[in-house]
């Protein structure tokens, strides 16, 4: 049985990964991280009953990780808070899943390094869903096609999400700037700005949107759009949890959802 660990367990997020770890068959929950909530029982918080995993403050997280046998942290919280939280778990000589967005490019050296000093096995995705992972192979597969036509990203979030551009978004653009040889990205326009061979990235934020890109290939006379809609969060937290139990039996190193998923 796989042990593991869930940060923000108080969150939206951090409850429903708890919920799906217990409906899981080869993995329990081993302890619970927030910074709110501190010494109720995991299970409660999250509304699937007394589990006898008491949330413990992140200040404690080495120590707790270490006593409580746990193989594979879960963390979708800031970027702020997993960039100092994922190292103390390498330390600890847990293996990693982060669902966290809007990271640096420094800060996701810093958890790379650790995974790498530490002889643990990490991955980083923005999406955690097996249809958005889908969705860039399609991605990917369309640029080879459409390399002539002008290429726009367009996202939409809830009023709550704090970053922007969406990571989703991000990776999306990073798929097919990786086929067509390096692309400009703009975000957003504003006043006079002549279209040039670049990629536009758009953020939307209102109401309780879960996650909807769209990606539109438009050319003289026709355009093509690939659109991927998350209904729930389900979907990122069940592949979260299917990637905590992949990556326990990987060796060490960082790894991808298409190393997950097979793609």
């Amino acid at each position: 049985m796989i042990r593991a660990a869930v940060t923000g367990a108080s969150g939206r997020m951090g409850k429903l990964i708890i919920s799906n770890i217990i409906a899981s068959d080869g993995v329990e929950l081993s302890a619970a991280f927030d910074l709110v909530n501190i010494g109720k029982d995991a299970g409660e918080t999250a509304q699937v009953g007394n589990l006898g995993v008491p949330i413990s403050d992140v200040k404690d997280m080495e120590n707790v990780l270490k006593e409580s046998s746990t193989d594979v942290l879960i963390d979708f919280t800031i970027a702020d808070a997993t960039v100092v939280n994922a190292p103390r778990a390498a330390s600890a000589g847990v293996n990693l899943v982060i669902g966290t967005t809007g990271f640096s490019s420094d800060q996701k050296q810093i958890i790379e390094s650790a995974v790498s000093k530490h002889g643990v096995a990490g991955i980083i995705s923005p999406n955690f869903s097996v249809g958005v992972n889908v969705f860039f192979k399609i991605l990917a597969e369309s640029s080879k096609y459409l390399a002539d036509f002008d290429i726009e990203i367009i996202e939409a979030h809830h009023n709550k999400k704090k970053d922007a551009p969406s990571g989703t978004a991000m990776k999306a653009a990073d798929v097919i700037s990786a086929v067509l040889g390096g692309k400009e990205y703009v975000f957003g326009r504003q006043g006079i700005a002549p279209r040039k061979k670049e990629i536009g990235i758009h953020a939307v934020r209102g109401g309780d949107i879960v996650g909807d890109h769209t990606v539109l290939f438009a050319g003289d006379g026709e355009r093509i759009e690939v659109k991927h809609q998350a209904h729930s969060r389900q979907a990122f937290a069940s592949g979260a949890v299917k990637a905590a139990a992949w990556i326990c039996n990987a060796g060490p190193g960082m790894y991808t959802m298409e190393d997950i998923l097979g793609l």
